[in-house]
């Protein structure tokens, strides 16, 4: 499976097992008119406490985290900044390499993140 980094507008976040199940129902419904993007991505706090996630909609998902809409770590420890995504048409395997990075020790996913993104500058507005 071969990630791109891309900018499209998609629209169902993906923060718990229930919009992981909604997810994957979308993905048995694909047809070739319905091209969706799934995100992987990090978000970083300014001390650099990291969080990984998985969405199809990437914009509205970070700033659902800038705004803290949602109660929960990144809300708790104030993890606000896009440091790092990527992207593919492939529920599951975005699904799949959410799970890959959380298992990663810390000191790896610095290196991704900085393999792409070496400044830690927010990519938020680049969407």
């Amino acid at each position: 499976m071969k990630w791109l980094v891309q900018f499209n507008n998609i629209s169902l976040p993906c923060h718990s097992e229930a919009d992981e199940s909604r997810l994957r129902n979308l993905a048995k419904n694909k047809t070739p008119m319905n091209d969706r993007q799934y995100y992987v991505y990090i978000i970083s706090s300014i001390s650099k406490v990291l969080y990984v996630g998985v969405t199809s909609n990437l914009k509205r998902r970070i700033w659902e985290h800038k705004q803290g809409v949602v109660e929960g770590f990144t809300k708790k420890y104030h993890v606000k900044k896009l440091v790092y995504y990527e992207s593919t048409e492939d529920v599951t395997a975005a699904i799949q390499r959410e799970k890959q990075i959380k298992k990663w020790r810390r000191e790896k996913k610095i290196v991704l993140v900085e393999e792409m993104n070496p400044l830690w500058k927010d990519l938020y507005n680049e969407l």
